[in-house]
Formats: C-alpha cells, structure tokens, sequence
C-alpha cells in the first residue's frame, strides 16, 4: 500500500506542470521563425489577459466562452486600429514635404 502511495504522488507531481502551457519565448527559436513566435506570444498574452478579466468580472462559466471570444475580438480590433495609424503617420509626413 506504501508503495502505491508513493508512485501515485509521484505521478501528481509529475503531471501538474504539463497541463500549463508556457509563454513562447521569441529568443530561443531559430531565426526563421522569430517572427511567427513573436505573434504566438502576443496571442499567447491577449488571452491570458482576457482571462484574468474574466475571472476579475467574475464571469459565469457557461459565459465565458462568449466573453473571452469577444474580448480576443475587440483587442484584434485595437491592435488593427493601432497598426492602421501606424502606416497612415509615415504617408502624412511624407505628404507634408
């Protein structure tokens, strides 16, 4: 009994991280695919933020769904905003010469 104990705390221990995804570091891949783990890891934080907020707002489970979905949406919605901005500064300087 002693020993099915310990073999069944250990596989508690062993199991429990590997249910956490991690954060994608950007620096440890190769350089071909920075790029693609840069947007992995901005996708990666978008959702976890939604997370929290949800769990801030105290969502209902059966709400949560549809509450992460729309805030992945409107943060893309920011994100595309912000990068529109960003190409129409360059034009409006240059139109300014």
């Amino acid at each position: 009994m002693k020993l099915f104990l310990q073999i069944a705390l250990l596989a508690l221990v062993w199991s429990a991280p590997g249910f956490a995804q991690k954060l994608v570091d950007p620096s440890t891949v190769a350089p071909e695919y920075r790029d693609a783990a840069e947007k992995r890891r901005a996708e990666q934080i978008r959702q976890h933020e939604c997370a929290k907020k949800a769990d801030t707002e105290k969502v209902m489970a059966r709400e949560r769904t549809a509450f992460l979905l729309h805030c992945l949406a409107d943060a893309e919605a920011v994100e595309a905003a912000k990068a529109a901005e960003a190409t129409k500064a360059p034009k409006a300087a240059e139109v300014a010469k």
